[in-house]
């Protein structure tokens, strides 16, 4: 029978689900013909993962309650404002002071149009707008290549494709490439190169309007000064600055971009609100999980008070870093596995400004400046443009930079990342200053990690233990997909698990 109603659409098929068929929700009607009825399950960890399973299993009428231990619902899904306040893992307590309308996204803060993630924001309502990813009028600044001020985007950019157009051209041009193109093939590359790179006739590159102006062009009888200084290919090269472009060929970092009107935690809160508030649990720190004959029993601790909820099933959506450290009996696969990923580093310090001296003086709306110095990004908001304040994300950096930061006081790390800050942007960076406050993931309470590294991909025999059930447990989690790190990843992982449970209950 059930094979049947799989058949006839009414029911997820086995064979759909190996070929990767798209999804399909579960519903109230998938019960009609199997005398089968929505049973009760336990969620754990309110992040993505957790929040979208109730979801999806909520639509056919499944019992969720989701335990989260946080006080708040989104997991590593964190916007930051004004009087949030946070406690790290090394004592030290902030409180955001940013002012009304300004915030900092201190997760995800960035989706690509190909992603599920934009589904749930339009199934959900949440309106989105244009995030900058790649602006031509940022800035690349590498001190460790001597480079003393920084280079626009379009600069750099201009000046690399040129100098590369060029020795190919040329290369072309003196018969190098006689043994993998015809004649006319290279007559066509020459002429393709010639306009890639802003080349002349004679294949020389020297600069042009790409490189952008030192005076813009305006009225009758001010065409503009063409930005001169053109390095010399040697000099270019040494710069590094070429090692930039391919972030905007990444299939997951190609624009175009978004972001929610508002946050990005416009998203678990649409999702929280969908599941029902009285069914997400916060506060609520899972202590102990145990798979019996007919269910499972969590054991949790919530205001001080020890508490057990059962269920017939659970989806374990917590970070598995964390996950391991709660007692189970769900065997020695399940404990290896979940030991076998690895949690990463990952920081980001908002900035607010009493001005938005970027626009005004720099002429950057939105966009990433990239350097070497060890703040390794800096985001210009990508909202609230020509409005009295503005919110840089003075670092976004990972690993050990972002590990010594962490290791600093709140003070300590505004101060040293408005000094990078400086070397780039001028005194402003500094003078303008009106607060920040600074976030790390490895040190953030029941998270303890970015994102999460599966060596062999989550598909590796080691992590087999997770991709399926161990009794009446299954997992979810964007470590648990291709895409970790990635909202993407923790939706379409909790698609697979929901997708198997409600297999599941119907058979």
């Amino acid at each position: 029978m059930l094979a049947t109603m799989g058949a006839l659409g009414l029911a997820p098929s086995a064979e759909a689900a190996t070929r990767g068929a798209p999804y399909r929700a579960p519903r109230p009607g998938d019960f009609h013909l199997t005398g089968r009825a929505a049973a009760k399950v336990v969620v754990l960890g309110g992040g993505i993962a957790g929040l979208t399973t109730a979801y999806e299993l909520g639509k056919a009428g499944y019992d969720c309650t989701v335990l989260e231990a946080r006080d708040r619902p989104g997991g590593r899904n964190f916007t930051v404002r004004g009087g949030d306040t946070t406690t790290d893992l090394y004592g030290n307590r902030q409180t955001a002071r940013f002012s009304d309308g300004q915030y900092m996204n201190a997760g995800p803060a960035r989706i690509a149009q190909w992603m599920v993630t934009l589904d749930y924001c339009r199934e959900l309502g949440v309106p989105i707008e244009v995030f900058t990813n790649v602006n031509a009028d940022t800035y690349l600044y590498n001190e460790s290549a001597g480079m003393t001020e920084p280079m626009r985007y379009r600069s750099a950019k201009a000046d690399v494709l040129g100098y590369v157009s060029e020795l190919l051209a040329k290369a072309t041009d003196q018969g190098a490439l006689d043994k993998d193109l015809t004649a006319a093939d290279q007559e066509k590359l020459v002429e393709f190169l010639k306009d890639y790179g802003a080349l002349g006739n004679t294949l020389d590159y020297s600069g042009g309007s790409r490189r952008g102006y030192s005076a813009w062009p305006g009225a009758a009888g001010t065409p503009g000064v063409v930005a001169g200084d053109v390095p010399t290919a040697s000099e270019i090269f040494a710069t590094g600055v070429g090692r930039y472009f391919a972030f905007e060929f990444e299939f997951d970092q190609a624009m175009l971009m978004f972001q929610p009107v508002g946050g990005m935690d416009r998203i678990p809160h649409a999702l929280a609100a969908a599941v029902g508030t009285r069914r997400v649990r916060t506060g609520c720190a899972v202590t102990k999980v145990t798979d019996t004959a007919h269910g499972v029993t969590v054991t949790y601790t919530q205001g001080g008070r020890t508490r057990t909820v059962d269920a017939d099933f659970c989806v374990a959506a917590m970070p598995p870093n964390i996950l391991a450290k709660v007692p189970h009996n769900l065997g020695a696969g399940v404990q290896s596995a979940l030991e076998a990923i690895t949690p990463s580093s990952a920081g980001k310090i908002g900035l607010e400004y009493a001005s938005r001296w970027w626009e005004t003086d720099h002429r950057i709306y939105g966009g990433i400046t990239e350097t070497d110095l060890d703040v390794t990004h800096i985001w210009h908001p990508s909202y609230g443009f020509h409005g009295r304040r503005g919110l840089l994300i003075g670092y976004y950096n990972t690993g050990s930079k972002a590990d010594s930061y962490a290791a600093l006081s709140p003070k300590a790390r505004e101060a040293r990342a408005v000094a990078a800050g400086v070397k780039i942007y001028g005194e402003k960076y500094r003078t303008e200053l009106a607060t920040s406050f600074s976030h790390h993931w490895r040190q953030f309470p029941y998270q303890e990690a970015a994102w999460h590294s599966t060596p062999g991909g989550p598909d590796a025999a080691r992590y087999q233990p997770l991709n399926e059930p161990t009794g009446h447990v299954y997992f979810a989690g964007d470590w648990l997909s291709y895409m970790d790190a990635w909202q993407h990843g923790a939706f379409t992982s909790a698609r697979k698990a929901v997708t198997a449970l409600h297999r599941r209950v119907l058979a």
